[in-house]
């Protein structure tokens, strides 16, 4: 089975959202600048629990781009950041992830930038949150 990502996904200005019981959802508002880019949304234990899970005896870490045919995926929800147009006309630039189970996650930039957001969501609500705006550069 093939995955093929739609380009086009979410550039609407509405998107609708199935939540309740212990799913939510997350939109981050975003610089302009990161249109394009993704962001990926992991579980804040995820590092951890990932290595603890598949401890293989070999001596190496699992960050070195190939798998161990462990038959099941380790991906990671991510979602593009699009401009969508606000109630009053502005344009806003934001990542939307629908259903997402109640608890913490880190967000960063695909495929392995820093982490910048910590979020906690909660199910039945629309989480909201902003990214870090980019310092600026001081000069001496």
């Amino acid at each position: 089975m093939s995955t093929v990502e739609n380009p086009h996904a979410g550039k609407g200005s509405s998107v609708l959202l199935d939540i309740g019981g212990d799913i939510g959802a997350l939109v981050i508002t975003l610089p302009a600048a990161l249109e394009g880019e993704e962001i990926e949304l992991r579980p804040t234990n995820f590092a951890s629990s990932h290595a603890d899970q598949h401890e293989h005896g070999h001596g190496h870490g699992h960050d070195h781009g190939h798998g161990h045919g462990h038959g099941h995926s380790h991906a990671l929800p991510h979602v593009a950041v699009v401009p969508r147009p606000s109630p009053d006309g502005e344009i806003v630039h934001s990542a939307v992830f629908f259903e997402v189970p109640q608890g913490n996650y880190e967000l960063y930039v695909r495929p392995d930038g820093p982490v910048q957001l910590a979020v906690d969501v909660t199910g039945g609500v629309v989480t909201e949150a902003d990214w870090p705006q980019p310092r600026a550069i001081q000069k001496p």
